[in-house]
């Protein structure tokens, strides 16, 4: 036999040799499922609650016109730190200058009548006095002329003096009684005057009251038609300028605000929070926030208000204010106030909040994209799977348990029950059904949905090859 011919059929016997030995191979490797694996290990997990949001101040209060008028002097600028009762603003009040210029005149008017009436009271008491005390001599007088009439009438009788002098005594005692009515009169008369002073002065007191009240209404208005801070803080907006007219209160209006002031005091970061996640979020909850202007740097904080009341995604307001019924996302509100702000912090920026809300240490965990879940139905073998299942049996092979899948003899996938606690970033808390040191098959994605219990695996652990860019 020729040499060629010896080559060719050694060539075809490796050749029919290597075919035979890979195809029973792979026949061997047929169902064999390729998975990756990890461990199950103890570390320490963090349940974190990441949203964002936006940079505020915990306290701010947007200082608006109370009377309309032309700005006619603004003393402060934008980002300008104030002081509580500082002067921001003037409003022009020439009218109500005028105005309380004219209660004040009014008042002083009514001061001087009170004085005069005063005065007059005064001295009118002091006449009485005097008219009094003459009433009293005349009264005395009277007695005495009484008695001396009395004793002439007696003489007279007896003849002992003449008419002319009984006929004096009795004018004498008839002109101190005209004297007696006559003070008694005056008095009466002095009396009356005083009660119409009396009457004068209770006048000019109420025009007094009036016109104080009315002075300090025009006073009211004249210094409301200043601007002055109410709390310590810096001006965040100021959207008007000298020249401009203001107006009071105008819902919606530009013109009804002078500027806004920030209690800078107590920084906050305002988040949205989903609602899937708000059940985890309790006050005094630990924080970290970032800022997107401020990038490099992380801040701490504490939660110090959660809202109670969901908000359309899609609007951003109250779901309760909705007139419609609606199965679209909602926030809440969640307040983080920060610990120690940067000084050149601003209100409005964006931020974003990572809430810690549990913690645990050494605990076992597995990776996050390992637990699935399956029926009990799924994971019955073929042939204990009953040919004809009443409704009893097909409702309670429709129950789903959560688990994952193990490495067990054989090379066999194990569906393993678990019951889960926290999670953290990639990891989950497993409360119970593992144990340290138990391989889990942690990959692929579509391999974890649809491995079978019991199906023969083989662990790859190699990472992916580097695709290499199209030249």
């Amino acid at each position: 036999m020729k040499t060629k011919w010896k080559v060719v059929i050694g060539v075809v016997v490796v050749s029919s040799i290597a075919g035979g030995t890979f195809a029973s191979i792979k026949y061997k490797e047929r169902g064999v499922i390729t998975v990756q694996t990890g461990k199950v290990l103890r570390e320490d997990l963090a349940s974190v609650v990441t949203a964002s949001g936006e940079v505020k101040p915990r306290n701010y209060i947007s200082i608006g016109a109370e009377y309309s008028g032309q700005l006619v002097e603004i003393l402060v600028k934008e980002g300008a730190h104030v002081r509580k009762g500082q002067l921001l603003a003037r409003i022009d009040g020439a009218q109500s200058q005028a105005d309380v210029n004219a209660q004040r005149a009014a008042l002083s008017s009514t001061e001087a009548d009170a004085a005069a009436s005063e005065a007059g009271l005064r001295s009118g008491q002091d006449n009485i006095t005097v008219l009094e005390s003459s009433v009293v001599r005349a009264k005395s007088d009277l007695e005495r002329y009484e008695r001396d009439f009395n004793r002439g009438q007696q003489l007279f009788k007896d003849g002992l003096i003449p008419r002319s002098d009984f006929e004096q005594r009795q004018a004498m005692f008839e002109s101190q009684k005209a004297t007696v009515v006559e003070a008694q009169s005056r008095v009466i008369q002095a009396r009356t005057q005083l009660a119409q002073l009396r009457a004068q002065l209770a006048g000019a007191q109420k025009r007094i009251a009036q016109t104080q009240a009315a002075l300090a209404r025009v006073d009211d208005i004249l210094r409301k038609h200043n601007a002055v801070a109410p709390i310590d803080g810096l001006v965040t907006y100021l959207p008007v300028r000298v020249g401009e007219t203001v107006v009071p209160g105008v819902q919606n209006s530009a013109a009804s605000t002078i500027m806004t002031i920030a209690d800078m005091s107590i920084v906050t970061a305002e988040v949205k929070v989903d609602e899937t996640d708000i059940v985890n979020v309790k006050l005094d909850q630990a924080a970290e926030i970032t800022i997107d202007a401020i990038p490099g740097k992380i801040f701490t904080g504490h939660v110090i208000e959660i809202g109670n009341t969901a908000i359309l995604r899609s609007t951003g307001l109250a779901a309760s204010t909705s007139t419609t019924s609606s199965q679209e996302a909602k926030d809440f509100k969640v307040v983080v106030a920060m610990d120690n702000p940067p000084d050149e912090i601003r209100p409005g920026l964006s931020c974003t909040a990572k809430v810690t809300t549990a913690n645990r240490k050494n605990a076992v965990a597995v990776p996050i994209q390992a637990l699935t879940s399956r029926t009990k139905g799924d994971l019955l073998a073929d042939k204990d799977k009953p040919v004809n299942p009443d409704s009893a049996t097909v409702k309670a092979n429709k129950e789903e348990s959560q688990g994952v899948f193990i490495i067990g003899a054989g090379n066999k996938a194990e569906f393993r029950k678990v019951e889960t606690g926290i999670t953290g970033a990639i990891d989950i808390e497993v409360l119970n059904g593992l144990k340290d040191g138990d391989q889990i098959i942690t990959g692929s994605y579509q391999v974890i949905r649809t491995i079978k219990n019991g199906a023969t695996v083989k662990v790859d652990n190699k990472p992916p090859a580097a695709t290499k860019p199209a030249s």
